[in-house]
């Protein structure tokens, strides 16, 4: 009995002295500044935000909006980062897009006025060039090929104008597909998903990880989820910077397909390549021979192969880095046959063209881009397309309607933006009273007759007699 006792004791001993072992371990651990948050000690966090807040730009543009069917001027709100030390600055299309002016704070809090060097809608970056002669304090970019689920990241900017801010979570995905509705704003690059908080205003920032570098640039959340926010890949956004810098522009080839991964074809997973689900009529891939349906299985001798949607990015992109105006040769699988067929490659051009707004009419418009062209089945790049109509208004009393390409006025044909400005500008200032045009309307063209002497009053229906209801 008395040997069991002993025994108890020296078990109750060694709890205890493990209880004070490990309270006094915790207290070490915290005392160092070891506690963890989101996987990132709370040394190395700051050490990561203090590597980057020095170059971090908080933006404010003056983006020109043509809605409703006239011109206004919106003061946006906006993230940056200084990628050199003579002032270039990495953002968001889509924060810089269309300004007329952009203002951007400093770390520092100066205010410094920055012009824009170019935008790409395509891949979501902008590029700002400060107006300053001093040099800037600038980040390191990293390289998002290493990058992992699970890694701790920071997320800096400004959320709701908040400059300054910092948001701590991990990457919960390293190549986040986004679905078929944004493949016009996403169509090369997946996206990295984090947890943490990206909201409106972040949009241009930094996504870093714990050595401080840009992993990342914070462009979208997901709305209605918490946390569920996304970035665009830094090794994405260096080649379009570079591009950007060099050109003003970022310049790819065009062969008129639209891609479907395997899995929407055959559950067979032995079968490899991409489907070609669409041809453009009036394309390369059309006048190649192309099919939709056919299955492309190599792109100039190198295979290609997507199993499943977030496979498809990095095919679209081989396929607009092709040389542009140079032959390529595609290989497709159709039925039991295996083509390779030459396909001469376009330049693809700009995402957006340029808008005015036409206040007598009450209308705006703006250049046909080459991708409306193709998709509007036009002969050649010819008219204006209407971006606008103000409710009450001649063009809107005339049923001129937004999407409408104006191919003619009075029968004369319309060559760009600048001349249908002048034929505009000439009946307005020769008080004609009825203008007629000719739009394309869908796959349809109808004539819209413009009076100019009539008031903003739409038109009513009339009954059987002639009286209006």
């Amino acid at each position: 009995m008395r040997t069991l006792n002993t025994e108890k004791r020296q078990v109750v001993r060694n709890v205890r002295k493990a209880a004070a072992c490990a309270a006094l371990a915790l207290l070490a651990v915290a005392a160092a500044g070891c506690v963890t948050a989101g996987g990132g000690s709370e040394r190395a966090v700051i050490r990561a935000k203090n590597r980057v807040a020095p170059a971090l730009v908080h933006i404010r543009p003056v983006k020109e909006v043509y809605a409703r069917g006239k011109r206004e001027e919106v003061v946006a709100i906006g993230s940056g980062f200084i990628i050199s030390p003579d002032g270039y600055v990495c953002t968001n299309e889509h924060v810089i897009g269309q300004s007329r002016a952009v203002a951007c704070i400093l770390s520092d809090r100066n205010e410094v006025e920055a012009e824009v060097v170019g935008v790409d809608p395509y891949t979501d970056i902008g590029v700002l060039k400060l107006k300053t002669e001093r040099p800037l304090p600038y980040v390191t970019l990293g390289d998002s090929e290493k990058i992992e689920s699970g890694q701790t990241v920071l997320a800096l900017g400004s959320p709701h104008g908040l400059a300054r801010s910092v948001s701590l979570g991990i990457i919960s995905v390293t190549d986040r597909h986004l679905d078929a509705a944004e493949a016009r704003t996403s169509p090369f690059n997946n996206w990295i998903q984090t947890d943490a908080a990206i909201n409106p205003g972040n949009s241009g920032g930094p996504l870093v990880n714990l050595r401080g570098e840009v992993i990342g640039v914070n462009a979208r959340m997901l709305r209605g989820a918490e946390n569920v926010g996304f970035a665009i890949p830094i090794n994405v956004a260096k080649e379009v910077i570079d591009a950007i810098i060099r050109d003003g522009r970022v310049r790819r080839s065009w062969v008129g397909i639209s891609l479907q991964e395997m899995m929407a074809k055959t559950d067979d997973p032995t079968q490899r390549g991409v489907v070609i689900s669409d041809i453009d009529p009036l394309s390369p891939a059309s006048e190649a021979a192309l099919r939709p349906g056919d299955v492309l299985v190599a792109v100039n001798g190198t295979p290609v192969d997507a199993r499943f949607p977030e496979d498809l990015p990095p095919i679209r992109k081989r396929i607009t880095d092709l040389p542009i105006g140079e032959k390529a040769v595609f290989t497709v699988r159709r039925g039991d046959e295996t083509l390779d067929l030459e396909v001469l490659t376009e330049d693809a051009g700009e995402f957006r063209g340029t808008e005015r707004e036409f206040p007598d009419w009450g209308f705006t418009a703006g250049e046909l881009t080459l991708d409306q062209v193709r998709r509007a089945q036009l002969p050649a790049r010819v008219g204006v397309i209407v971006s606008g109509v103000q409710v009450g208004g001649i063009a809107a009393s005339a049923r001129l309607d937004q999407g409408d390409i104006i191919l003619e006025m009075d029968n004369e044909a319309i060559e760009n933006l600048a001349h249908f400005t002048r034929l505009y500008q000439a009946a307005v200032e020769a008080r004609k009273g009825l203008v007629l045009l000719r739009v394309k309307r869908g796959a349809l063209t109808r004539f819209v007759l413009i009076r100019q002497e009539s008031t903003a009053t739409p038109l009513l229906p009339e009954d059987t007699d002639g009286h209006v209801e």
